[in-house]
């Protein structure tokens, strides 16, 4: 009977300490890799080799530095928005007044960094999922994200052209 005791409260115990995570920022995308390979999310393929007018235009090879085939994903951002290729991200004030033209609240990120830990707090799965490391991410934002079937038909509806999405079923 001693021995049931004892086996009960260590499994009290762990429950419990399973349950407090203090002050620990809530992980409620509990993903990780099973294997020993790569992360195939966290390579960029590099940009095609080209072969430049004049030789003497190359820069000079630094050894660590950056190469003319490393990708530069906030260039290519800048300019599939309409700004300057090469400009830089806070170079191009066109760009940014057009992106801040319905007013920029001092602070966004810190505030939105606190309202979502806070959520994250407030949702961060049941007892038994912790324990576990269940995925509860997509359940904690189920309420915030788009009916991406509903938001399509919408724009649809209205004429708009969707070329990226797939096309209507003959059915529909």
């Amino acid at each position: 009977m001693q021995a049931a005791r004892m086996i009960l409260a260590g499994l009290v115990a762990a429950m419990l300490a399973g349950c407090g995570n203090g002050d620990k920022t809530p992980q409620l995308m509990n993903i990780q890799s099973s294997t020993a390979g790569p992360d195939e999310f966290g390579i960029l393929p590099p940009k095609p080799l080209e072969l430049p007018k004049d030789m003497a235009q190359l820069p000079e090879p630094t050894p660590g530095g950056t190469n003319l085939t490393d990708p530069t994903p906030e260039a290519d951002a800048i300019a599939a928005l309409g700004g300057r290729p090469g400009a830089g991200a806070g170079a191009d004030a066109g760009l940014m007044n057009h992106a801040s033209r319905y007013g920029v609240a001092s602070g966004i990120r810190q505030t939105l960094a606190s309202e979502d830990l806070e959520w994250r707090r407030d949702n961060n799965g049941r007892v038994l999922e912790r324990l576990f490391n269940v995925n509860v991410y997509y359940r904690a934002y189920e309420d915030m994200s788009l009916d991406q079937h509903a938001e399509l038909w919408r724009w649809r509806g209205r004429g708009a052209k969707t070329p990226s999405a797939p096309p209507p079923q003959k059915d529909e």
